[in-house]
């Protein structure tokens, strides 16, 4: 007999909720974070630091607009990983209005307009993105370079001065900021340069054969395995989009190594990883089935490659991103498991 204290089934959960997942994200994107600081300088905790306190206002403002009590949801984390997963996106020293402008973006017009955490059909962190991109490309392209490319290690007042005063004492800006990998090899292509000569010079300057940007990957990549052994993410998405990115790169630069960079530097470039296990993974814009989330996590990877190799954009995948998450209803009512008990 059933005891009478209990009621119906199910009777198991996962013991897992939004601030707890949420926590765990920002945890795992911690080696990261610290990989960044020591490789590029404190300029990422001064726009992580703009992007909380903008992030407070933003969250009291719209809750209060929209009649909802703001400590269950200001303190649910969930904006927390929306701007952090930005900051990683931004150039460490852009000036302060742009993490500003683009968290508040994101926020309001990726989240709140559509009615909260749950309802939101865009990844907000992308297209909060996706905005800054469009509106202040030059801005979004100046990317402070790495200490050993440098010579110059900016302090926490270094980078902060900078940041708010766009210039820092002493220092020529010229001499601290530069193109990414993957712009180095576009701008290289465009000037007749083949992907060989470009990424041979960009080897010069690598750590223990890796770009700084390459590390920062791996870190990233570390904190993900982190989430897949807790499951706080499905292996799934960093499969499927790995292994897809993977393949194509393979493939086009066994085609022509001269104009298709190499499968290492495809993988650890731009924002591969942060997107693998922390972007693409949201549980509220990807799709929820298991075959959808890797048929979504393959989309993604195709939509990168294209974007970075034909596209005006050399990294890709905020708008690649967005682009799917177009696709996921109609990828989650063509997967759905069958039924158990259910005979076709």
């Amino acid at each position: 007999m059933t005891p009478s204290h209990l009621t119906s089934s199910p009777y198991t959960h996962n013991n897992q909720n939004v601030r707890k997942v949420m926590l765990q994200v920002q945890v795992a994107a911690f080696p990261a974070l610290m990989t960044h600081i020591y490789l590029f300088g404190f300029g990422i905790v001064v726009q992580w630091m703009l992007a909380v306190a903008t992030l407070i206002v933003v969250e009291y403002v719209m809750l209060r607009l929209r009649g909802r009590p703001v400590m269950p949801f200001i303190t649910d984390m969930s904006a927390l990983v929306t701007v952090t997963g930005l900051v990683f996106c931004i150039p460490p020293e852009a000036p302060w209005w742009v993490i500003v402008t683009g968290s508040a973006f994101a926020l309001i017009f990726g989240k709140h307009l559509y009615g909260g955490l749950g309802y939101n059909p865009f990844n907000p962190a992308m297209l909060g993105y996706a905005f800054l991109l469009i509106s202040f490309p030059i801005q979004m392209t100046q990317w402070t370079l790495p200490t050993e490319l440098s010579g110059h290690a900016l302090s926490f007042i270094d980078s902060a001065y900078y940041i708010f005063t766009g210039q820092i004492p002493g220092i020529n800006l010229d001499a601290i900021t530069g193109a990414t990998p993957l712009n180095e090899v576009r701008t290289g292509l465009s000037q007749g340069l083949t992907v060989i000569d470009t990424l041979g010079s960009e080897s010069k300057s690598s750590l223990w054969g890796l770009s700084s940007w390459g590390w920062v990957n791996v870190a990233f990549m570390v904190g993900g395995i982190w989430m897949i052994i807790t499951r706080t993410i499905s292996w799934q998405f960093p499969v499927g989009f790995l292994g897809t990115l993977a393949l194509i790169s393979f493939v086009f630069n066994q085609i022509d190594p001269n104009l298709y960079p190499p499968m290492s530097f495809t993988l650890l470039s731009g924002g591969t990883m942060l997107a693998a296990f922390f972007i693409i993974t949201d549980p509220v814009t990807a799709s929820t089935t298991p075959k959808g989330k890797f048929i979504y996590a393959c989309g993604v990877g195709v939509l990168v490659y294209v974007i970075r190799n034909w596209g005006a954009f050399p990294d890709g995948i905020a708008f690649a991103i967005l682009l799917m998450n177009i696709a996921v209803p109609l990828i989650d009512q063509y997967t759905q498991p069958r039924v158990f008990g259910h005979k076709r």
